[in-house]
């Protein structure tokens, strides 16, 4: 590759990433302040019912993915790949910060969880559109045979976005006190991406249209029906449900266990301090990030199938003992508590309701802050939480690290294997659906189901209850796998670029 052309490539690659990663970024900041959200959007009486709502509500975001997919996807393949993904960019911008403008339900009652209901949807609807137009922009403008090493840089801005969500949050949850962050503060990440997202418009907007896709336009090749040719063929749906049965939907569980579980887990299940979750997160995503490009590159050299399978498998195996230990090393049952320094205070208010706050400190270097709410006439309400010592915060940072690494190898090839199982006229629709149906439902709905299963499985009094949430990503995938082995032939599929 020339010197002019590696600088086009790094051109494009900046552009379509910096622009997706905001829009992840934004999709995002939801799920990582999901705990405190619970609280704002929702009714206070139950906890647990607000969190799981909360979740549910995150959900719906992916769930309507797969109908942006279909809708911008069309668009794409018709108008182009530049004008279709700058549309996405200010529709998720603009829902982002409404979403941090609505008044909370003390304020509004039940509008406040309906709007922001909306908003999530236009996000997902957003996002449905933006990840195929990037990865089809980048990979028709990458060089044959390095296809692979280029789309896996729009690989890592899903877990760039969440990094820098996590992050901006842990940055202003320090600049300002624990009572300002909870009553206004939770808003500023949302308002800072209209920012973010101005400054990524004004890069777009000067980008040419993808080569290929101009080309093909100017011949005429371009498709004036892509929804009918993308899946009213049926050589061509074929093609669509093997990328959703044998790739996306392993890759999907994968990928939302070993980042947005792991952190839903730690805080919910674990009940690490919020702060020191999103810090060990912070630094394991950052340690995996390049082996998004290291994967992508060496599908390159030995093929997309075996690494994408690779990574599932090894999933499945390991998830039940890296999630065990991660239960254990933290329990605060297995450590020796110091009664000498345990301390409790007791506030009561005018309204009848007392919180006792009991503080218990362990030879290790644990603390845990215990908050038992009494209120007439309701059950009392628990709130645990654990800061972890140094010593397993590292432990943490690595077993995460270990499933981050599970999905760069099912995520950074992706992109190029998708992109080469479509022809160009009906490459944005075709590979978009499958994608966003792996993501967005298989993937989107897992923080909701797997903490509905450890619910369960806690009420229900089982000893291992935590593991519970796991048979789900294991299940999938396994499917996956299998079906992948199986029907996927890299020697016989046709590379359409």
């Amino acid at each position: 590759m020339s010197k002019t052309s590696a600088k086009g490539i790094w051109k494009v690659i900046s552009a379509s990433s910096m622009g997706t990663m905001i829009e992840w970024y934004d999709f995002y900041i939801f799920g990582s302040l999901a705990v405190v959200l619970s609280t704002k959007f929702f009714p206070g009486d139950n906890p647990t019912a607000a969190f799981l709502s909360t979740l549910a509500t995150f959900a719906a975001g992916f769930v309507v993915r797969p109908f942006g997919a279909l809708f911008f996807g069309r668009l794409g393949d018709i108008i182009g790949r530049k004008y279709t993904f700058m549309a996405t960019l200010l529709l998720m911008g603009g829902s982002t910060f409404l979403i941090g403008c609505i008044p909370s339900y003390e304020t509004i009652g039940f509008l406040a969880p309906v709007l922001v209901l909306i908003l999530r949807l236009l996000q997902g609807l957003a996002l449905g559109g933006e990840y195929g137009g990037a990865a089809t922009y980048v990979a028709e403008h990458a060089p044959e045979g390095q296809k692979g090493y280029w789309t896996s840089w729009i690989q890592t801005t899903a877990t760039v976005g969440l990094f820098i969500s996590l992050m901006v949050i842990l940055v202003t949850k320090n600049t300002l006190s624990a009572a300002a962050f909870d009553s206004w503060g939770w808003r500023v990440p949302f308002w800072i991406s209209i920012v973010m997202v101005g400054v990524s418009y004004l890069i777009r907007k000067n980008m040419d249209e993808s080569p290929v896709f101009a080309k093909a336009k100017k011949e005429g090749t371009t498709s004036k029906n892509p929804l009918k040719e993308s899946f009213g063929n049926r050589y061509n749906l074929k093609f669509v449900l093997l990328a959703l049965f044998g790739a996306t939907m392993g890759q999907g569980v994968v990928w939302y266990t070993g980042q947005f579980y792991a952190m839903s887990f730690m805080k919910t299940v674990m009940n690490i301090n919020s702060s020191q979750v999103d810090s060990l997160l912070g630094i394991a995503l950052l340690l995996g990030t390049p082996f998004f490009i290291f994967f992508g590159w060496l599908s390159d050299k030995i093929g997309r199938k075996y690494i994408m399978m690779s990574g599932m498998l090894l999933a499945i195996l390991f998830y039940r003992p890296i999630y065990r230990t991660m239960y254990t090393t933290t329990d605060v049952e297995h450590k020796t508590e110091i009664i000498a320094k345990t301390t409790q205070t007791v506030e009561n208010s005018n309204n009848g309701s007392s919180v006792t706050t009991t503080t218990k400190n362990y030879t290790d270097g644990t603390s845990a802050v215990e908050k038992t709410t009494y209120a007439s006439k309701k059950e009392a309400q628990k709130n645990i939480s654990i800061t972890i010592n140094p010593s397993d915060k590292w432990t943490l940072v690595f077993l995460v690290f270990i499933q981050v690494l599970f999905v760069t190898m099912v995520y950074g090839p992706i992109a190029a294997f998708l992109v080469e199982m479509f022809p160009t006229k009906i490459r944005y629709t075709s590979m978009s659906l499958p994608y966003h149906v792996g993501n967005g439902i298989f993937g989107g709905l897992l923080p909701a189901i797997s903490t509905y299963f450890v619910t369960h499985a806690k009420e229900a009094g089982k000893p291992d209850f935590y593991l519970d949430g796991l048979w789900y990503p294991i299940i999938i995938a396994s499917v996956c796998f299998v079906i992948g082995m199986i029907y996927i032939d890299t020697k016989n599929q046709t590379t359409h670029l």
